[in-house]
């Protein structure tokens, strides 16, 4: 069972597991309330290979329903709500979607024997740090309500595993980007502005530093983690590939054949965190995972993507 399947990484999990990755006659259970970012055509290449049920986490009787009806003995939780800027504004639905939502599906699963359940949290529950990475052992600092939320979830999942001996793993990946990405994170507003004629926003200085994975790379490491991961463990998910936003803005012009000018510095966000930045050596050396995708690849696979309906397209060479 994946709950936000439609989302973003969530619909680039279910993908993969239709591609015949699924254990021999399961059929994955997609749950997603289909709000603003979520999209069935992310899924239109599955289609038939999975089961749908369009509904909210936070209902108890919905979920329970689902529970009741597939008997699911895995259960990947990306279901969320995600974007920072949005929680800033309003952190109600974050706080009942991240948390509330998180607390209903541990219930069902403990109630209905789930073998295993994988919590995906983010790198932004550590908070920043300037020099170094964080470790799976590193405190959990978030700064933003997105990121609170976040790290209130992944600390209740580590509560159930300690109390109840639940049968718990929580993965922690970096920025993802790819195709299918909703218009609100750096990279698809980056591509889409210009796209439409306007210039790429890019908050403060574009000092900001990000680790960058590619969607399909971080799906199928959350698979891997699945099949091979050790329960009640902590595993970071990172590329090891920074880059300064402006930096990335910058690659995204010249994929674009734009001016390197079209761009311009926006009001910072309230409590930006300077730098994120993951050890991933333990998802290396206990399940084999390394990203295949490098970020110039990945950024060229995007940028790509979004030409497709203007019926434009990049060079194997990215220019």
């Amino acid at each position: 069972m994946v709950t936000g399947g439609a989302g973003f990484i969530g619909s680039a999990f279910v993908r993969l597991l239709t591609k015949g990755l699924s254990p021999k006659g399961a059929v994955p259970v997609v749950v997603d309330k289909l709000t603003y970012a979520g999209d069935l055509k992310r899924l239109e290449e599955a289609r038939g290979k999975f089961k749908f049920y369009k509904t909210d986490i936070c209902s108890k009787k919905q979920i329970e329903r689902v529970f009741f009806k597939d008997k699911p003995d895995i259960i990947v939780h990306f279901a969320a709500e995600t974007h920072v800027d949005r929680s800033i504004q309003d952190s109600t639905p974050f706080i009942e979607t991240n948390i509330k939502g998180t607390q209903v599906l541990l219930d069902a699963s403990r109630k209905y024997n789930v073998k295993k359940f994988i919590f995906i949290s983010t790198d932004e529950v550590y908070g920043e740090i300037s020099k170094g990475k964080f470790s799976e052992k590193s405190a959990v600092r978030p700064n933003s309500p997105y990121a609170a939320s976040k790290a209130a979830a992944d600390l209740l999942t580590q509560a159930y595993i300690r109390t109840y001996k639940f049968p718990a793993i929580i993965i922690r990946p970096c920025n993802n980007y790819g195709p299918w990405q909703f218009p609100e994170k750096l990279i698809p507003v980056a591509i889409a502005s210009v796209l439409k004629g306007g210039k790429a926003p890019v908050y403060a200085r574009g000092q900001n530093v990000r680790e960058w994975l590619y969607v399909d790379d971080c799906a199928r490491g959350i698979l891997q983690i699945t099949q091979k991961g050790k329960i009640g463990e902590i595993y970071n998910l990172g590329s090891g590939i920074e880059s300064k936003n402006i930096d990335t803005v910058r690659l995204i012009l010249k994929y674009l054949g734009a001016s390197q000018n079209r761009f311009e510095f926006v009001k910072d966000r309230p409590g930006h965190d300077l730098r994120y930045s993951l050890n991933s050596t333990k998802v290396r050396r206990e399940i084999g995972w390394k990203p295949k995708i490098s970020f110039k690849e990945g950024l060229r696979l995007t940028v790509n993507w979004y030409l497709k309906p203007w019926g434009r397209s990049l060079s194997k060479s990215g220019e």
